[in-house]
């Protein structure tokens, strides 16, 4: 019989490093010891074990048609995603799930993708980027409008680079720096900037709650219906399976109906954006 509880054994197979310092980023690439791991939907998270440490859910940023590895990025923050940045290659996590409900990426096909990321935010959305540009015949265009407090809080750089060449990309920070030739500002006021088109179109966004909040505005002025935005709040997920309580937003439980809903559905709940 299967324990939800029980994690399954995996071995880190790379660690790369995004952001250094204090508010810093690392990608690791697992893979389970044992043929028994899981399949996933775009937008799910998984509970990550530090033996001794304790978990932390986590978004799952690699995309589902990758049978090679399950990709986490990181942002350090407490004990356990501490603990998590203390590991190297060959280390042995837990991972349990996938929990959530996903991004219905089958319910958009034949559509436009917008892509609005700020920080680590852009890890909820990586998979679904992937996915598209993957079946890059079965979506319209594809935009990616993503900033950071500043360059060297960017993550996915080289990716970055190179999926320039396959779809288009934004990105921005907060303040002017030396040699920053693209837009200057917050994320918001780059989606105003480069008003993407709402017709056939849909928006994902994910990133720091302020972000979303007024980003969702700006769509929303852009001429996107709520029923065309969808963002996650997988901040909010906390056993994965609505036992302990601490995800509701008012009387609903993320970790049981999210943590994805189209804003035509989270604006009606209590507000956290």
């Amino acid at each position: 019989m299967k324990n939800e509880y029980i994690p399954k054994p995996a071995r880190i197979i790379s660690v790369k490093e995004e952001v250094d310092g204090q508010r810093a980023i690392k990608t690791f690439r697992t893979q389970f010891l044992e043929p028994d791991g899981f399949s996933y939907r775009c937008g799910q998270c998984a509970m990550l074990s530090v033996f001794g440490k304790g978990e932390s859910m986590i978004s799952i940023s690699s995309a589902p048609h990758i049978t090679d590895y399950l990709q986490f990025s990181v942002l350090k923050t407490g004990r356990v995603t501490t603990a998590l940045h203390d590991l190297e290659k060959d280390d042995v996590i837990g991972i349990r799930g996938p929990y959530g409900n996903g991004f219905p990426v089958e319910d958009w096909k034949g559509k436009n993708l917008v892509f609005v990321g700020g920080g680590i935010g852009l890890a909820p959305l990586w998979s679904i980027v992937h996915t598209a540009i993957e079946n890059k015949d079965e979506y319209g265009d594809v935009m990616l409008i993503y900033g950071a407090r500043s360059s060297n809080d960017i993550v996915y750089k080289d990716e970055l680079d190179g999926l320039k060449k396959k779809m288009t990309i934004h990105l921005s920070v907060d303040n002017e720096e030396p040699d920053w030739k693209e837009f200057v500002g917050f994320v918001p006021q780059n989606v105003m900037d480069k008003k993407p088109s709402p017709e056939n179109a849909i928006a994902i966004t994910c990133g720091p709650p302020v972000m979303i909040k007024f980003t969702i505005q700006s769509l929303n002025e852009l001429g996107f219906n709520d029923d065309q935005i969808y963002t996650t709040v997988e901040n909010k997920m906390k056993c994965g399976i609505g036992k302990c309580g601490r995800c509701n937003i008012g009387e609903h439980y993320v970790c049981k109906h999210g943590p994805v809903y189209s804003w035509e559905k989270l604006k009606t709940m209590p507000q956290e954006y």
